[in-house]
């Protein structure tokens, strides 16, 4: 089941801004039940002092409430981002990736290592030849790995159409950062960071360390998203932007971020939904893009009234 929180902030001159906090198991300390607490602890009033005790202790809710102080912002013009096709571990991936293909995909992300290797190997292969000409894969190993095996598959994935490798190692293990550095000077193909990515502070710290790869990027989990992206900008960073899971409320402040992005647009992460049992908390999405006129239409206030 996926817990997160709302929040409704009503502004002196009458108007009310939202936000979403939906923190992960494994991205970081913080609970669901914490950021409840810390909402009832704020009491009737958020003040600047408020924000400042939060920002490191509960970055899901600084988030939200930055968010729902800062209100929808200016208005996007009309865009469309391409969605990467989330598909299922295994030979299961190949019944989906044609229907995807049809669909007007072309990038699929593939979840890896959970079978062996060579095995995963050969059905890359068929997948390769299941979905139109051109198209790109990500493979995301969510750290299964260890340096040997990444070292296989980087090997093996600079002779296929892939984008990037997305964390191949575990982002906690001894020396794994050492170790993501050395594989990216190794091998051409891309590597993206991802659980190694889990507060504000990590991306400071693969910029500092010169990180040449992608950073995925999961903007609800971060305490200041927009400085991070400040500051990756400046770098001229590879992003992408990718779903935590959220409702649409966080899916539009994220989703938003993504289309105000001044760098190159990679497919969105957010093909995830359907995701809840109630279609309306849903973000936007299913096909192979999505628009600034979809988040546009995304209603706060009506998935605010949802709740009661």
């Amino acid at each position: 089941m996926r817990e997160g929180v709302y929040v409704r902030i009503e502004r002196p001159d009458g108007t009310c801004g939202y936000g979403e906090a939906a923190p992960v198991p494994g991205f970081g300390a913080e609970s669901t039940d914490a950021v409840e607490a810390a909402c009832l602890d704020l009491g009737d009033r958020v003040d600047a002092e408020a924000l400042m005790r939060l920002e490191r202790s509960l970055p899901s809710l600084y988030n939200a409430l930055s968010c729902a102080l800062a209100g929808a912002g200016d208005a996007q013009p009309q865009r469309s981002l391409g969605v990467a096709a989330l598909l299922p571990a295994g030979r299961a991936a190949l019944a989906q990736a044609p229907l995807r293909g049809e669909q007007g995909f072309r990038v699929f992300k593939w979840k890896v290592g959970v079978g062996h290797a060579d095995d995963e190997i050969a059905i890359l292969d068929d997948l390769v030849a299941a979905v139109p000409s051109g198209s790109l894969f990500r493979l995301d190993a969510n750290g299964a790995w260890d340096r040997r095996l990444a070292s296989k598959w980087l090997s093996r994935a600079s002779e296929r159409p892939v984008e990037f490798v997305e964390q191949p190692i575990e982002a906690s293990g001894p020396r794994s950062d050492d170790t993501l550095l050395g594989l990216a000077a190794d091998f051409p193909v891309p590597i993206a960071l991802d659980e190694s990515i889990v507060s504000d502070g990590d991306v400071g710290l693969w910029l500092d360390r010169g990180w040449a790869g992608y950073f995925v990027v999961k903007a609800s989990l971060l305490a200041d998203p927009k400085a991070a992206l400040e500051r990756l900008a400046r770098a001229k960073a590879r992003v992408v932007f990718s779903s935590a899971l959220e409702t649409a409320l966080g899916a539009k402040a994220s989703l938003d971020l993504a289309f105000a992005w001044p760098g190159a647009k990679a497919a969105l992460g957010f093909g995830v939904y359907p995701l809840f049992a109630d279609a309306r908390f849903d973000g936007p999405g299913g096909g192979p893009f999505i628009s600034s006129e979809e988040t546009g239409r995304i209603n706060p206030e009506a998935l605010w009234n949802a709740l009661s």
